[in-house]
């Protein structure tokens, strides 16, 4: 039987460590932006949204309503720093409304 070891972890350490040996971090990050995105922009903004799309450094958001894209497009910068604040760390650099 091995020896247990007596070192203390913190679990999101772990976590990162599973994610990264498993290569799910992708994946994961774009769980994470679906679901930020739901949570900053709220019900009325998410209802008119079809999908969220991590690619790299830039987030596709498609939108039903051409009013709405328009609306959000000015704020791109603002929404980009909420998100990167939300997720901890600077993942988005572009925001491409559809």
């Amino acid at each position: 039987m091995a020896k247990r070891q007596n070192e203390f972890f913190k679990l999101k350490d772990l976590l990162q460590d599973v994610y990264k040996e498993n290569k799910l971090t992708k994946g994961m990050q774009q769980l994470l932006v679906e679901e930020k995105w739901g949570s900053i922009m709220g019900k009325g903004v998410v209802s008119y949204t079809q999908s969220v799309t991590l690619n790299g450094k830039t987030l596709y958001v498609k939108l039903n309503s051409s009013v709405l894209r328009e609306e959000l497009s000015y704020g791109k910068e603002k929404i980009i720093k909420m998100l990167n604040e939300e997720l901890g760390e600077k993942l988005i650099s572009k925001i491409v409304l559809n």
